[in-house]
């Protein structure tokens, strides 16, 4: 059983494994030229919950109707948490996608990374512009204020051409 686990652990590590259809379908829509958030969580989470109940998400995708939200649930055995996203007035606003991982919630065939990316904490937050992450944001809650300064951030042109030191 262990040579098992470390031969699946290879075959991930070398990219065989083929990913999952929430990361298959997440790696073309992040590559839109606008601003796409990536927001890993699950509904058992409390910090997750907490980020819901303090009404920043629902604020922050209605401010922003330009920006694709796409709620990935992981490690919640392959459900999406749609019913609390419903709750909670996210699931129908036209800017937002739900998804689900369809790994375990615990044990070694837990998913640790996800987009090529690390993943070993939820809630997990990631901006991405025309399929380049712009900011990671990989162990806790989100301040809803700094999110809306990285959207601002990464639609702006950043040059320092013309300065001197």
């Amino acid at each position: 059983m262990k040579k098992l686990a470390v031969l699946i652990s290879l075959f991930a590590a070398s990219g065989i494994l083929a990913a999952s259809p929430a990361e298959q379908q997440l790696s073309e829509s992040i590559k839109a030229p606008n601003l796409s958030v990536v927001h890993l969580w699950a509904p058992w989470c409390s910090n997750c919950q907490a980020e819901l109940k303090s009404g920043g998400w629902l604020k922050t995708v209605k401010a922003n109707p330009q920006v694709k939200f796409y709620f990935v649930s992981v490690w919640n055995g392959g459900e999406d948490g749609r019913a609390m996203l419903t709750k909670y007035e996210l699931a129908n606003q036209p800017n937002v996608m739900i998804l689900a991982d369809p790994g375990p919630r615990s044990g070694a065939d837990k998913i640790k990374r996800f987009l090529d990316m690390p993943l070993s904490w939820i809630p997990t937050t990631w901006v991405y512009k025309g399929g380049d992450l712009r900011y990671a944001l990989n162990y806790g809650e989100v301040r809803f204020d700094v999110l809306q300064q990285f959207f601002a951030d990464s639609s702006s042109e950043w040059s320092h051409k013309g300065e001197t030191n």
